[in-house]
């Protein structure tokens, strides 16, 4: 293998740094620092500022006297007690594996990195670390190849919170507001062309005119191209070989510790891993808007985006939580004036209830008057309300939501991202059996047939539809389990215990199936991901996409599926006394006393509570375990440990913890708005419980990034990909649910029937809802009861019941019209761009235009018709030459 990186390093160094360009190209305008080609030097382009401000950069790039920070490191580990023969299986591994490291290095050196080695042993192992930097023509080359924007003219910043306008209209003053300093400007940007070099703001300063996440960037696109073996069986890039153990880790460097120095005092000269600590990662800072703007100048726009999102999520579940927690008091207040509550309360021995089950008692409806009254808590008047009040809320969060994300994008430079800019990924590249033209750009791209890709798509949808057999499989287990245990817990001989029996059944079935649930969304994300990876996405978005609608179709159904049965199934299918139904022999379950509704909110908290707990503990202990783990692990065995200012950054940082992507993130948010949304008239309180969540979500996750992780690859993004599809179609279901909550699980229209046609304070309605057993049945038990449903003495249903259902049907649709039409309206009435928006980016198409004119004919009144799109690489690239004439000559080599 060793034997073929001369060649590979030669095709690698004539494929990454050589291109044909027209004659205007030809000058060399861009050049390698002094030592770069000898490589004395790994010659960083690390540097202690960046555009927005900041100190004096530390010297030029690529020079030898004076060596900076690398850009990017890589890790390997070396057991040095291997003591066994050199045939055995591990040597041989651990040979293909040097190897392979060996090529991978050597590839990099082809491709213009500068690679500096350090080594650090103990008595039992060594700490292998490889420091990669970019020389000034290698950034240059990679900026215009992954179409990076690049600043033409500085704007001052003008980002501003939504809630922080609004207060300021209405004169009211903002605690959420703090000055954080070196907030970064904003920029008219265009794609870079290194031809146009002098066009570009700051490219006077070579130190300073890439940014930290565009150098890691670059770096990290050059590591994920470069094969280490035969390109066509896979081996290539950094991610392979993470995946084979080939290098431990591969990270960007932080800018430093996040704690400031002792007695430290001015804010300004902060570091910018130290400014997020101290304005954003630190806890007493709940109450503050997220400097976004620093967020994304050190993190990059993927993550920006997520928290940006998770802010403004929570930011409106403020309205929601306030609204829900006043219904919920209302319905408090009510429980003690409820005229059917109080019947019941008060009914002693007169309302016998016919038995749970073959060998249960027959047992007072009175014994339940906790229940009822547990019931009236969430289904009173209030609840319908609420429910369009929601859906309402939900619509209008994602139409203001579309207008930030625009703002962002734009303000950001990510407008045209995945259209325009988005390189194909260098797993699809290695593995694609073809190249065919971009259809937008015109270039040859690699290629995988559409019709493989939707084949492969059908049959992993195959696997995605057993999987969710299995998942209705868990939750029928989880259905008999409750029925046989409700049975048992009713034959007890305590009477309070006996009335429990479904309430302690309920709560225990959900234990079980949140245990279900957490055991198969661990298993199903690794097979989604394999699967993903099969189906051959171009971009790394498309990959992303992919990936999270087959996971949340999953977890849709793993997490949904059992309050989609305690609201719509439960209760329907029971029979009546002498003709009960069963499932698989035991006997189909009933509401209690206080109806299904109150048993949904119970199963929603017991979920969405309980996932909330679960996950904080694990994102809060884990990492804390995991962490101490670690630095003990690469610590053992070293004499003087000594303290963390001694230490290398890059040792410093290979000690923190691996940064994990967003996809977690995203979908336990976006859960948790289904939990807000879909079932929101069962329980008025899960805003609540999501905005408290959320408040330390925002935090804690600051904090794992800022404090605990190594520094993720800064990655482009134009907003939130699928997610946003997903929480569209959530919030639409969330309308039909309520509408069906409402009309058949709620008390709200028997009450309201019974309101019109019998008696308006409800006297008597308790009676109105229990039918009689039939008397076969009473004739066997030599005695009668009652149960919980509209029929006839006889079993069959009665008049009541059909006039009922067609009540509940029309409320449905009603209910869905008249929601649903609101909705669009607002949806109109909130342009998803805004205006000012739509001012910036015309402003920014006639600058890119003026910078990257060839003469000043172009910038005038023919310039306005060569149907320039921004972003567009046809547009902003060379134009061929004129026919007649020869071809250019070749550009010399970066």
């Amino acid at each position: 293998m060793t034997s073929e990186a001369p060649s590979r390093s030669r095709r690698a160094r004539s494929g990454m740094l050589r291109r044909q360009v027209p004659e205007e190209d030809s000058t060399i305008l861009i050049d390698v620092a002094p030592g770069a080609e000898n490589g004395d030097s790994y010659g960083s382009t690390a540097r202690t500022s960046e555009r927005s401000g900041g100190q004096e950069a530390a010297g030029r790039v690529g020079s030898p006297s004076e060596p900076q920070i690398a850009d990017f490191v890589l890790v390997w580990e070396e057991d040095l007690r291997l003591g066994r023969p050199p045939d055995s299986a591990p040597r041989d591994k651990a040979a293909t594996h040097a190897a392979w490291r060996d090529t991978f290095l050597e590839n990099l050196r082809a491709a213009g990195l500068h690679v500096d080695q350090r080594h650090v042993r103990n008595s039992s192992s060594a700490v292998h670390y490889v420091l990669l930097s970019a020389p000034w023509a290698v950034l240059c080359y990679h900026a215009e190849d992954l179409r990076l924007k690049l600043p033409l003219q500085e704007l001052p910043n003008q980002a501003s919170h939504w809630s922080a306008r609004l207060l300021a209209r209405l004169g009211i003053p903002n605690v959420l507001q703090e000055d954080v300093p070196d907030v970064p400007p904003e920029y008219y940007t265009c794609e870079f062309k290194v031809s146009k070099l002098s066009r570009y703001l700051g490219s006077d300063n070579p130190d300073t005119f890439f940014s930290s996440t565009d150098r890691h960037q670059i770096l990290f696109a050059i590591l994920a191209k470069t094969p280490y073996g035969h390109e066509k069986k896979g081996v290539i890039g950094i991610d392979q070989l993470l995946a084979d153990g080939v290098f431990s880790a591969a990270f960007p460097l932080h800018d430093g510790p996040f704690r400031p120095p002792p007695g430290f005092p001015q804010a300004a000269g902060l570091g910018r891993r130290q400014l997020l600590f101290q304005y954003w990662a630190r806890w007493r800072k709940w109450s503050k808007y997220q400097p976004l703007e620093h967020v994304r100048g050190y993190f990059g726009e993927k993550v920006a985006l997520y928290f940006a999102w998770l802010g403004f999520y929570t930011a409106w579940l403020l309205p929601a939580a306030a609204v829900g927690t006043l219904v919920f008091l209302v319905g408090c207040c009510m429980v003690s004036s409820d005229t059917p509550t109080q019947e019941l309360c008060g009914s002693a021995e007169d309302l016998q209830m016919c038995p749970r089950c073959a060998d249960c008692p027959f047992w007072p409806l009175s014994s339940a008057c906790a229940l009822a009254q547990a019931g009236r808590l969430f289904d009173h008047g209030g609840t319908v309300f609420f429910s369009a009040f929601v859906a309402l809320w939900a619509a209008l969060l994602l139409a203001h939501w579309r207008r930030s994300s625009a703002a962002l994008a734009h303000r950001w430079g990510c407008s045209h991202y995945e259209d325009l800019e988005e390189r194909p990924r260098p797993q699809f590249a290695a593995s694609a059996p073809t190249t065919a033209p971009n259809p937008v750009t015109g270039e040859d791209e690699p290629y995988f047939p559409r019709r493989l890709r939707v084949r492969r798509v059908l049959a992993g949808s195959v696997l995605v539809v057993m999987l969710v057999a299995v998942v209705v499989m868990c939750l029928v287990s989880v259905i008999l389990c409750r029925g046989i245990l409700a049975a048992l817990v009713s034959r007890s001989s305590s009477a309070p215990v006996a009335s429990w029996a479904s309430r302690i059944a309920s709560f225990t079935g959900s234990l079980v199936n949140l245990v279900f649930i957490l055991v198969l969304s661990k298993i199903y994300v690794a097979l989604a991901r394999v699967l993903t990876r099969w189906e051959m996405h171009r971009t790394q978005t498309k990959f992303e996409d992919a990936f999270t609608l087959k996971v949340f179709i999953f977890q849709f159904v793993n997490f949904y599926s059992s309050p989609i049965y305690v609201a719509f199934f439960k209760g329907r299918f029971v029979g009546y006394p002498g003709n009960y139904h069963t499932l698989f022999g035991v006997r189909n379950e009933e509401c209690a006393a206080g109806g299904c509704l109150v048993e949904l909110a119970q199963e929603l908290l017991v979920i969405m509570v309980g996932k909330q707990v679960v996950n904080n503990v694990q994102e809060v202990l884990v990492p804390q375990l995991q962490a101490w783990w670690h630095t003990a692990r690469l610590r053992r065995g070293r004499r003087r440990p000594g303290p963390a200012a001694d230490r290398a950054p890059w040792e410093a940082d290979y000690e923190l913890l691996p940064c994990g992507d967003l996809f977690q993130e995203y979908l336990e948010t976006v859960l948790q708005f289904g939990f807000v949304t879909i079932f929101v008239a069962a329980c008025p309180l899960a805003p609540l419980f999501a905005l408290l969540n959320n408040w330390v979500e925002v935090r804690l996750d600051a904090r794992k990034l800022v404090c605990q992780q190594r520094r993720p690859v800064a990655q482009r993004a134009q907003d939130i990909g699928i997610w946003a599809h997903i929480l569209a179609v959530i919030a639409h279901l969330a309308v039909v649910s309520n509408a069906f909550l409402l009309a058949f699980t709620s008390d709200f229209l028997p009450r309201t029937y019974y309101r019109w046609t019998h008696a308006h304070d409800l006297r008597g309605f308790l009676n109105f809802t229990l039918a009689h057993a039939p008397p076969a049945f009473a004739a066997a038990h030599n005695r009668t009861c009652r149960y919980q449903a509209f029929r006839e003495d006889d079993g069959q249903y009665s008049p009541t019941y059909w006039n009922l259902l067609a009540i509940r049907l029309a409320f449905v649709i009603v209910f869905e019209h008249v929601v649903f039409s609101i909705g669009r309206l607002l949806d109109l009435l909130v342009p998803d761009i805004p205006e000012s928006v739509e001012v910036k980016v015309k402003r920014e198409y006639y600058l890119a235009k003026q910078a990257l004119a060839e003469n000043g004919a172009l910038s005038g009144a023919d310039g306005a018709k060569d149907g320039y799109f921004p972003g567009s690489e046809s547009s902003l690239g060379p134009q061929p030459p004129a026919p007649g004439v020869g071809p250019a000559p070749p550009a010399p080599s970066l």
